[in-house]
């Protein structure tokens, strides 16, 4: 695993932009996180609560400062999110898979931010069956 992402994945409070209030991989990726001992900020413009918990409408709302950002939404939304990230100074952000987008990982290294993108975070945060099989074939293949 690079510096990135070790540096990422030893952030104890993080924020899921994108997280929905039924099915989704965002989702799932809340429940994995909180499940592993992450504190997780829930950010979604259309939701009050996610199983319970207060659900945000910006990274501008979040009660407490974030380690670092994820992002579950469209590429053109994430390029938003860098944005925001920049302008009130989190310096980590997690592109999940299929939100990742080359302007967007370029605006983070123009404004200093520490990106990963196109991986999944489940991977690299003690998975279970069946993240850990995928998290051994990238090891084999060099490109965990």
């Amino acid at each position: 695993m690079n510096n990135d992402k070790q540096i990422f994945v030893a952030e104890k409070t993080l924020a899921i932009v994108g997280v929905s209030r039924k099915r989704g991989f965002g989702k799932q990726l809340f429940s994995h996180l909180k499940r592993k001992g992450y504190k997780v900020l829930a950010v979604n413009a259309q939701a009050d609560s996610i199983d319970g918990e207060p659900c945000y409408r910006g990274l501008d709302n979040l009660p407490e400062p974030v380690g670092g950002v994820v992002t579950v939404v469209p590429p053109a939304e994430t390029e938003k999110v860098v944005e925001d990230c920049g302008r009130l100074g989190i310096r980590r952000v997690w592109m999940q898979q299929g939100s990742e987008s080359k302007a967007a990982v370029e605006r983070c290294r123009a404004l200093g931010i520490s990106a990963v993108a196109g991986e999944c975070l489940i991977m690299h945060t003690n998975p279970g069956f069946p993240h850990s099989i995928h998290r051994l074939i990238w090891k084999v293949l060099g490109k965990y």
